[in-house]
């Protein structure tokens, strides 16, 4: 096989493998020599069928084989003589004018990762903010477990409903004077200002008393999910079954119980302990994103085009997919096209740190071991279903670029933690807000950054976050519900304790035309995703 280098420009590499006819037909040779013995054909004893007829019935496959085979092994041995360390797969096409039985010409094209300069991580200098897990955190967060738990008494047939108030009733919707498909329903529970319904549904409900009959006038909103609804106005007939108010729930032995715990004790043990990991995990956050920031601003040197417009896209998709959560999707779709050259830089950044990491772990002895990456691997395969886990752990074992992308956010962890080791660390003890506020804040913003390790999305900053995130890690912050809380008795609903809402799940078509559109809950559920604060989200996870 002949090989001739076509290109040679910064990274970018491109050859030409010439492969003879007479190689190719060797090959089908060795191949028929090999699979003669096992050909069945009418008239022969088994293994007798001669070699001319079986290259008759299947030489067109066996050269077709043999080409593809020859392909690989010539690329294989390109990498190797000419010592290249492929950025991405490389892009193989066959001569348009080839055919079977004649020379085959093959060009191949990639990027090669480039040299790293040695790294300069002496003299690593950084702050750890820290935040004491006190008794108003427990106690706050104690509150909110008891609100989770909210016991509903019934209210007097006199009582008018108010906002925080439980409100079950029938229901049966109309656009003009004809019923639509979900608009009928019974016992659905509606808490009152939690803004669950669409727009005025709730607030023509105030008042309302058991056993009444009451219409209401809403409007659908524009964007609701229900095209055929959307922009419509409609009618609900209702018919009030219960009102409900919010009995008080008791910090105390009582509450740990209905969680699964045995006394008020453990449960205030248990979240604290979590109130910490989540607070360490705040710390951490900030502290590796200064890091990365160290690093950033220390070295600069030339990255792959092809990663780095491999984690362009990735950013790129993970930002229209919250643009389409935002209250004018529009708007922040033109917000992000007039900042492209931003985010190209983000994910520049991102892919230069990344092979930085990568360097210095390698230099250092950094690895991930077979035990983790099987924990890694078992840990990963318990998203699937039972028949589907163990094809997964087959192609993870059988593909090295699979198992690649799953070890490379532990790997960069344990880089990182090097890297803490040897920096020299200063303490000092912070508020949460302010330690949010550190986090959040758009100092240290340089070019991107590529990271597997990757975070949450706060309130402030899009490019900040794609500089760091776009998979969650463990060293999240979170917030934390009932059900957070280990162990708990099998099968318990920790957070909507009312029978009645459990009914009206059961009943999702009939809720359906009812509720607010996804994009108006992720609105109202998640400010951290307005259209100014993206750019802060974006540089997280580092």
């Amino acid at each position: 096989m002949q090989t001739v280098e076509t290109l040679n420009e910064g990274l970018k590499r491109a050859y030409t493998l010439k492969i003879t006819a007479k190689d190719i037909d060797s090959r089908v040779d060795a191949e028929l020599k090999r699979v003669a013995p096992t050909i069945k054909m009418p008239g022969f004893r088994p293994g007798k069928v001669p070699a001319n007829l079986v290259r008759k019935m299947h030489g067109e496959a066996l050269m077709q084989d043999a080409l593809n085979t020859s392909i690989q092994e010539g690329i294989q041995s390109l990498i190797a003589e000419q010592k290249l360390r492929p950025a991405l797969q490389p892009s193989v096409s066959l001569n348009d004018s080839y055919e079977l039985g004649k020379d085959a010409d093959v060009t191949v094209e990639l990027e090669v990762l480039p040299d790293v300069p040695a790294p300069a991580i002496d003299g690593l200098k950084l702050e750890r903010l820290t935040v004491p897990a006190d008794e108003v955190a427990v106690t706050e967060q104690l509150k909110k477990f008891a609100d989770q738990q909210k016991r509903w008494d019934d209210a007097k047939a006199t009582y008018k409903a108010k906002i925080g108030d439980l409100v079950v009733m029938d229901f049966l919707g109309k656009v003009g004077d004809v019923a639509f498909d979900g608009g009928t329903g019974t016992d659905m529970s509606v808490e009152l200002g939690t803004g669950r319904l669409i727009p005025g549904f709730e607030d023509q409900v105030v008042g309302v008393k058991t056993g009444e009959e009451r219409q209401i006038t809403v409007t659908f909103p524009e964007d609701y999910q229900a095209k055929e609804l959307a922009g419509k106005a409609a009618t609900f007939d209702l018919k009030i079954t219960a009102v409900k108010t919010a009995g008080e729930t008791k910090i105390d032995d009582e509450l740990a119980t209905s969680l699964g715990l045995e006394s008020l004790e453990q449960l205030t043990g248990l979240l604290k302990g979590q109130i910490e990991q989540e607070l360490n995990g705040l710390t951490r956050t900030h502290m590796k994103r200064k890091l990365l920031d160290q690093l950033a601003e220390g070295h600069d040197f030339e990255v792959p085009p092809s990663m780095v417009a491999a984690e362009f896209e990735q950013i790129w998709q993970q930002l229209q997919h919250e643009a389409t959560h935002e209250e004018d999707p529009a708007a922040a779709l033109a917000e992000m096209e007039a900042e492209r050259d931003d985010y190209h830089k983000i994910a520049e950044r991102r892919v230069r740190l990344g092979l930085l990491l990568s360097e210095i772990g390698q230099a250092n002895g950094v690895e991930v071991t077979s035990q983790e990456m099987n924990r890694l691997i078992a840990q990963a395969a318990q998203r699937y279903g039972p028949e589907d886990r163990q094809r997964f752990m087959q192609y993870i074992q059988q593909e090295p670029m699979a198992a690649a992308q799953l070890r490379a956010p532990l790997y960069e962890d344990k880089v990182v933690d090097w890297l803490f080791a040897k920096a020299e660390i200063s303490d000092r003890e912070v508020t949460r807000e302010e330690l949010e506020a550190a986090i959040e804040s758009e100092e240290g913003f340089s070019s991107g950054t590529h990271s597997h390790d990757h975070d949450n999305h706060k309130p402030k900053g899009k490019k900040t976050a794609a500089k760091n995130a776009t998979k969650p890690s463990a060293d999240d912050a979170y917030e934390m519900e009932a059900s957070d809380i280990e162990p708990a008795a099998p099968g318990d609903d920790l957070v909507e304790a009312e029978p009645v809402k459990k009914a009206a799940t059961k009943k999702a078509p009939a809720k359906k035309a009812v509720e607010a559109a996804p994009a108006e809950e992720a609105a109202a559920e998640a400010p951290a995703k307005k259209p100014a604060a993206k750019k802060a989200a974006a540089k997280k996870a580092e």
